[in-house]
């Protein structure tokens, strides 16, 4: 990293922590405690207002929080940014009523010359292969701010087999294989759900007072909460590697992946509505699977591919 740009990011560190010690500045940009010292005098030297006390508890202040030039991106991160905007092109719906080509526009028209060069011949050399968007989701603004805010919204939920209105509050959204999903604990059944965001055909903002507390959960920790009904089934699948790899690309809170003498198991729980849910999620592994137990559900999956065969 260059002097120039260290000493920018520097500004911004300090300027968040007010008292900090030279071993901050050591661990947090990689450097040494001469180089350190030196950074300090040249931010002194620019008209950073930093004074330091000496003893035991002493160390350096700002004396006030600062006015920080604009945020200055180099080329690298300059294309690290287009590369992870990519991921936006194939979602027709995103949070906050923005799209792709808006945000792509301004961000080309920042770029320097040079640089609007490179990302043209970036275009052309690289191809993203991203999942489109199925089906609309139009209120994910309201669930990702009700996470957000840690409110209770009640929505209109349709699914193939049921719909009906259900009180919830929002942990999370995700997108994933097309759709967007909505991390939540279900209010009325007292429990965490994934809910499909385009299955919310209405949503309505409550007074409820929140059941959970999501200051230590996030969509990475969220399926911890999920804990099967007493009416839940079991179920064991043995895969193989290939298994291991789809499993690894596409899972649901209701399952694990575990190991016992060497051969790989996925283990878990589904309830009696959802046996279609987990024909059709079994069936996607091909030949990669073979269902230990239940029997029952190695009948229903045998059921969906002799329908299969009718039908051909």
């Amino acid at each position: 990293m260059k002097k120039s740009e260290r000493l920018n990011q520097m500004l911004r560190f300090i300027n968040q922590k007010q008292r900090f010690m030279l071993q901050d500045l050591m661990q947090e940009f990689h450097i040494s405690k001469r180089t350190a010292l030196r950074d300090i005098s040249s931010l002194e030297e620019i008209g950073a207002p930093i004074y330091v006390e000496y003893g035991r508890y002493g160390g350096y202040y700002l004396l006030n929080q600062m006015t920080l030039p604009p945020i200055s991106f180099n080329s690298q991160e300059i294309y690290a940014l287009y590369f992870a905007m990519q991921a936006l092109r194939s979602f027709s719906d995103l949070p906050f009523q923005v799209s792709f080509h808006s945000i792509h526009e301004k961000f080309i028209n920042a770029l320097a010359e040079k640089q609007r060069q490179h990302i043209e011949r970036i275009q052309d050399r690289v191809i993203f292969r991203n999942t489109e968007q199925i089906k609309e989701s139009e209120h994910l603004e309201t669930l990702l701010l009700a996470a957000i805010k840690q409110e209770v919204l009640n929505i209109y939920y349709q699914t193939t087999q049921q719909e009906g209105t259900r009180s919830i509050q929002p942990i999370a959204i995700y997108a994933m294989k097309g759709y967007w999903y909505c991390q939540a604990y279900d209010v009325t059944k007292q429990a965490y759900r994934v809910f499909r965001c385009d299955r919310i055909t209405s949503v309505e903002i409550t007074n409820t007072e929140p059941l959970i507390d999501l200051t230590d959960i996030n969509v990475h920790n969220a399926h911890s909460l999920w804990k099967p009904s007493e009416h839940a089934v079991k179920f064991k699948c043995l895969i193989d590697q290939d298994g291991v790899a789809h499993f690894q690309q596409q899972q649901f809170p209701s399952m694990e992946l575990i190991t016992e003498n060497e051969s790989n198991y996925i283990v878990g729980w589904y309830e009696p509505n959802e046996v279609e849910f987990i024909v059709n999620y079994l069936v996607s592994y091909g030949k990669s699977i073979n269902i230990v137990e239940p029997i029952i559900l190695k009948e229903h999956l045998r059921k969906y591919y002799k329908d299969v065969l009718d039908n051909l």
